[in-house]
């Protein structure tokens, strides 16, 4: 079992920044597919990014693309979702979800653990 927290969410005004990390507690990401999805209040939870289990993959939400960034540290113990030029419209409950040698696919169900997600604001 694979249990995974989030942290770095919070309130920030458009145009902003903000980091968010994930970690597995007891155990490393290597072998991990992990990927960031996100949710909006009345939406469905949506993909936003992923690496594969290698860590040399990554794929990314046209809507994010080129404003947020994933890694992974070098112990693999944290994953990053590094998210610049923040919008209003990325406000949601932002989650990390691992998938065993996974490939970082962009569906919930690619997924076998999630984390309890941290709340994102963007403030117009």
């Amino acid at each position: 079992q694979v249990q995974l927290k989030e942290s770095g969410g919070g309130l920030v005004q458009a145009g902003g920044s903000l980091r968010l990390s994930c970690a597995a507690s007891g155990r490393t990401f290597m072998s991990y597919a992990v990927g960031w999805f996100r949710q909006a209040p009345g939406k469905e939870r949506e993909f936003v990014a992923s690496i594969d289990w290698t860590g040399h993959n990554t794929y990314y939400a046209d809507s994010v693309k080129g404003r947020f960034t994933i890694s992974r540290d070098n112990a693999k113990t944290t994953e990053f979702l590094q998210m610049n030029s923040l919008k209003p419209e990325d406000t949601g409950v932002y989650y990390c979800a691992a998938d065993p040698w996974g490939s970082g696919g962009r569906t919930l169900t690619d997924y076998d653990y999630w984390g309890q997600g941290t709340q994102v604001t963007v403030s117009s």
